[in-house]
């Protein structure tokens, strides 16, 4: 069975969570027998076609943006070409400029939407994007939710609800490189014994402007690992409030990524608004058995945290509220500890990328057989 996925971007170029998502989904489906294909636009002079991981990656040359939506000429001819070899095809919304190419390409195979996220942001540009939005979405077979919650909260989703599966986004922890002893030495070296630590593309939905509030007042070590859109904001807040327990540090490899969430005391993850659907990074720190802070804005977020037997879930856009749970964790080891073994086990329990990969295979098959 041969799988065409197609997204604006993909891993090795960016390093997100839906180009991880897409990335667990091709390695793992190796095993059932399935041959992946990714389709993706690049703005950068790279080869056109490479091979990671056991599945090959196509990039079509990037040649505009609008609102974070890139659009591609050469991408309509790309599409179509792989399209007629793949059995099923694998779209990852939000993307309009995806829509325009499944039905400018008039394809006729069978396709499934994972749906990431709402359109939040962009409010005027959704009222002209919205009626194709919703011919894209009545057009495909199956459309799949990340998690109950984002099922139980989209608009868009209850509209389509009765061909909308719920696959929750799984993580292989093999797949994360073993931080050396010297490394983790390293990093211990550089901050106490305890930190909080935040993982992350520094985006304006983030909410770290509402975590560099909450941390006046306290001096807990707060590590930031990641950069982005909204970096300079941050590090002007950060001096404009005279913080001194804020480390920025950029974007690292993934083993001093691994030693930090091995050594923290805790995750904190404050996304104040829906265009967070998951929360990679959070699951992350489950994976490694930390407790977590997080606020509930109805997505999965707090599908992965389960308030009171995980970590903590705090109002969004609370300083006051985050600073509270943030303390709460740091004066009470001993629960923070029994959450952080709760949240590890939960990790086991929902969110395998085995498990993950076999619903989506199963998923493929189904379509592939109609």
């Amino acid at each position: 069975m041969r799988i065409l996925h197609f997204y604006r971007t993909s891993f090795p170029d960016t390093v997100g969570g839906i180009e991880q998502v897409i990335r667990q989904i091709a390695i793992g489906a190796n095993k059932h027998g399935i041959h992946t294909e990714v389709l993706s636009l690049t703005p950068n002079h790279v080869p056109r076609t490479i091979e990671v991981d056991g599945y090959k990656i196509h990039r079509a040359r990037l040649n505009f943006q609008i609102a974070s939506t890139g659009f591609s000429a050469s991408a309509f001819w790309r599409f179509s070409q792989l399209a007629k070899d793949a059995d099923v095809i694998n779209y990852h919304f939000p993307w309009p400029f995806m829509d325009v190419v499944h039905f400018a390409t008039r394809v006729n195979k069978p396709t499934v939407v994972t749906y990431h996220s709402d359109i939040v942001r962009q409010k005027n540009l959704l009222k002209l994007y919205k009626p194709l939005k919703n011919k894209f979405l009545a057009s495909v077979d199956r459309i799949v939710a990340s998690s109950p919650n984002y099922l139980a909260t989209s608009d868009v989703l209850a509209r389509f609800a009765d061909k909308v599966s719920v696959i929750p986004i799984g993580l292989d922890k093999s797949s994360y490189p073993s931080p050396t002893q010297e490394k983790l030495n390293y990093w211990k070296a550089q901050f106490s014994e305890r930190f909080f630590l935040f993982v992350g593309v520094l985006r304006y939905y983030k909410g770290l402007h509402i975590l560099l509030e909450a941390a006046q007042g306290i001096d807990y070590p707060i590590v930031i690992v990641g950069a982005g859109p909204v970096e300079v904001e941050l590090k002007e807040q950060v001096t404009k409030l005279g913080l001194r327990n804020i480390h920025f540090l950029g974007l690292l490899p993934d083993e001093d990524k691994v030693a930090l969430l091995t050594l923290c005391y805790g995750v904190l993850f404050p996304s104040h608004l829906r265009s967070e659907a998951f929360g990679i990074s959070l699951l992350e720190g489950a994976m490694f058995g930390k407790p977590m802070i997080s606020s509930e804005i109805g997505t999965g977020t707090t599908f992965i945290n389960i308030a009171d037997e995980t970590g903590l879930v705090v109002p969004p856009s609370d300083p006051v509220a985050l600073r509270q749970a943030m303390t709460y964790l740091w004066e009470h080891p001993e629960h923070a500890a029994e959450m952080g073994r709760n949240a590890e086990a939960r990790y086991w329990t929902y969110f395998t990328a085995e498990d993950m990969v076999s619903a989506y295979a199963k998923l493929y098959r189904e379509l592939a057989q109609k």
